[in-house]
């Protein structure tokens, strides 16, 4: 297993993956570790979750630079996505008692209520482009309902993988309640099939969580997908194209471009589709694509080179379809997988970059001569993870977001996972939501107790 850097394409460090017996091993300690963590009242789960915060913002810096080196991260961003991890730990450690506190039924029974109990071990399955976040957006709620929980990372980022296990332990949690596994892919079913693992949580692309839910499905257990998204941007015709441009540039570029809720398909009403193209070009040829390790970096490379020459050749089969190259469109150099931030334009819903999700800093955008046509478009994709509005008035803006089919629609601001909010998809972007009570109600299982 390498881990690679994707701005030199030298590799940082090779790791060992652990055998199917050491997995065996390894998921029997983690068992045990979870019954005794399960008698754990949440003030003492909580203080640990307390310490994890504290440490990760001590060692905040140390951690951008290993997402830098691992998969591309600029700086900036990195530090957000450890504090954010931080804020998440916290946030489950003050509410998660509130959240699963015995809820009282009246019936005729002398005393009803329902119990909010830990399944067990949580095998989490995670992707690369956020490798310490991903991981702890899910981690925080399990333990705190008392479950374990054992992780199978992206094999280019084993480094950020280990590092989650670590800061459990600089905090002070039992050892082996949160254990990675440096497994392939192909080991994952026979992890999933382990008697001891209770759930499975999967972030990652739609081919791997069918995979995924197909093993669970066949040993009857529960499932949390989060998918891939082709986040619709919808500009109607009243908006502000100057807070859209800004909004289209911070929902694309963020992680240059790889994250399952940035914004990919930017539907624009014709009105202000001239202004909101011309800005937004500009906007894009200003953007410093560098270094992610230097700090005026605004946009890294592409996690992988593979990555890089798939965003290229859908780039590529879109513009002999027809699509318009406004600005980017290449490869920049000829070591690292950077790739140049991009607009298309005069793109169709039969395009590549329409039907396809493209993972990386390429934008497409769709004009459209109503609202009822930008709803149709929006709407006109298998993926339903999240989408934005663009428009001076809220009240419409609301009456359309009632019709978008995604899991989360934000109203002029870009789309963002919030711990205080759920977040998921419909349709192929997966099922189940993390974050907020819902995601913490996920992974326990929901007990009735009647007294008679």
């Amino acid at each position: 297993m390498k881990s690679i850097n994707p701005a030199t394409e030298e590799v940082i460090k090779e790791y060992q993956t652990h055998s199917d017996t050491q997995v065996a091993d390894i998921l029997r300690d983690v068992d045990k570790a979870q019954k005794d963590w399960a008698r754990r009242s949440y003030g003492e789960r909580a203080e640990l979750f307390h310490e994890a915060a504290k440490y990760l913002r001590e060692h905040a810096e140390e951690y951008a630079r290993l997402m830098a080196m691992e998969m591309g991260k600029v700086l900036k961003e990195g530090r957000a996505e450890v504090e954010k991890c931080a804020y998440v730990c916290e946030y489950y450690a003050d509410n998660a008692a509130k959240f699963l506190a015995p809820e009282e039924i009246k019936t005729e029974n002398s005393k009803s209520y329902v119990r909010f109990d830990p399944l067990g071990i949580i095998f989490a399955v995670m992707p690369w482009n956020f490798p310490l976040w991903q991981v702890f957006r899910g981690a925080a709620p399990a333990l705190m309902a008392g479950n374990s929980m054992a992780l199978k990372h992206a094999s280019n980022v084993a480094g950020s993988a280990l590092a989650v296990e670590e800061i459990f332990i600089k905090a002070g949690f039992p050892e082996n309640l949160f254990r990675t596994l440096l497994i392939t892919s192909g080991q994952v079913e026979n992890v999933i099939r382990n008697p001891l693992i209770a759930a499975v949580t999967l972030t990652g692309s739609e081919g791997a969580g069918s995979a995924v839910a197909k093993v669970a499905g066949e040993c009857l257990k529960k499932t949390v997908l989060e998918l891939g998204g082709s986040d619709p941007f919808i500009v109607l015709a009243d908006a502000d194209v100057d807070l859209a441009v800004s909004g289209a540039a911070q929902g694309r570029m963020l992680n240059s471009g790889q994250s399952c809720i940035a914004a990919k398909r930017f539907i624009v009403n014709e009105a202000v589709a001239d202004e909101f193209e011309t800005k937004l070009v500009e906007h894009f040829r200003k953007l410093k694509v560098g270094d992610p390790l230097e700090e005026s970096s605004q946009v890294g490379p592409l996690a992988r080179v593979d990555l890089l020459h798939e965003l290229h050749q859908q780039v590529e089969k879109s513009l002999a379809q027809g699509a318009v190259l406004a600005t980017g469109g290449r490869r920049i150099g000829g070591v690292g997988a950077y790739y140049e931030p991009t607009i298309l334009t005069g793109v169709t819903e039969d395009m590549a970059v329409f039907r396809e999700e493209t993972f990386g800093p390429v934008v497409a955008v769709i004009r459209v001569a109503n609202d009822e046509e930008a709803e149709r478009l929006a709407n006109l994709s298998h993926y339903g993870l999240g989408a934005s509005i663009w428009t001076r008035s809220i009240e419409h803006a609301e009456k359309v977001a009632s019709r978008i089919e995604a899991g989360l629609v934000a109203i002029n601001k870009v789309v963002r996972s919030d711990p205080r909010l759920p977040f998921g998809g419909v349709k192929k972007s997966g099922y189940g939501r993390e974050l907020s009570h819902y995601g913490i109600k996920e992974f326990v299982n929901i007990k009735t107790v009647v007294v008679g």
